[in-house]
Formats: structure tokens, sequence, C-alpha cells
């Protein structure tokens, strides 16, 4: 059977991101996002849920994060589960966070200085939708009318 392990959220960041370097000088940033969900319950009420997701970024991707995103940024991320196991004061502890492979900026102000998520991802959910920079180190702008896509 085929695995897959793929995350998009979309959310704001719970705390300014925190940079810090391996002993081998790689780049590593940890910060959380807050992804909301809201919905009606049975009596017609609007609800509202959070959920708080840590996320690990690494290499120029980290270090572009702790330069650019604070506290209350938003931010689209796209990464894969990670499970971390550790021992506090005798007991087992574990927990799932992202391991961050892209990302998009979604704030006025910082468009287009982002990661590698798709721009599909990002315009699908409303943001700065046809910004993106690739691996190749140039960046594109792509205006698309409602007329030009396919479906």
């Amino acid at each position: 059977m085929a695995n897959y392990n793929k995350v998009f959220l979309i959310g704001n960041l719970t705390r300014d991101p925190q940079l810090r370097y391996t002993p081998s000088q790689t780049a590593v940033c940890d910060f959380g996002l807050a992804v909301n969900r809201k919905s009606k319950t049975s009596t017609g009420e609007m609800r509202e849920e959070v959920c708080f997701v840590d996320i690990t970024a690494w290499g120029k991707q980290a270090e572009t994060l702790a330069k650019y995103v604070t506290k209350g940024s938003p931010l689209l991320v796209e990464g894969r589960l990670t499970y971390d196991q550790w021992e506090s004061e005798g007991q087992k502890r574990s927990k799932l966070k992202v391991t961050l492979e892209g990302f998009q900026f979604l704030g006025s102000g910082q468009r287009g200085a982002g990661g590698t998520a798709a721009a599909g991802a990002a315009g699908a959910a409303g943001g700065a939708a046809g910004t993106e920079k690739g691996s190749g180190g140039g960046e594109f702008t792509q205006d698309l009318e409602d007329d030009t896509i396919p479906f």
C-alpha cells in the first residue's frame, strides 16, 4: 500500500520565530501556527475552534522566515508530519509536529518573498496568488484572470 505524508496549513504565527543553528551551522527555525475553523452548531450559533501546530523549518527557509515574519503574520505552510519522542522527568512524551518543506507569505507588504509552496495552493486560499520564488532563484509573477482558468 502506498503512503503519503503531506500537510497544507494556512494560519497566523502564535509567536515570533526562534532561529538557532546546529553545530554544523545549519539554520533551524521553530514557530507555532494557529489555524482557525468556523462552523455552526446544531442550534445555529457560530462556533470557532483553533488548532495550534508546532512547525520546524531548516536551512535557507528557516533564515528567511526568521527575518520576515513575526507573531500574528499570516502564512501558508506546506510540509510533512513528524513524530517526536522524548523523555521528561521519567515519563515518555511524544507529539506530532510539521516539518516545513515550503511556504508562502500571505500578508500585505511581504508578497513574493516566499519559499517553495505551490502558487496554486495559495491561490485557492485567496492569498498572494501567482507569486512564488522557486528553487531556481528567479522570481516570477503570473496574473490570472478568471476566464483563463480552464476549470
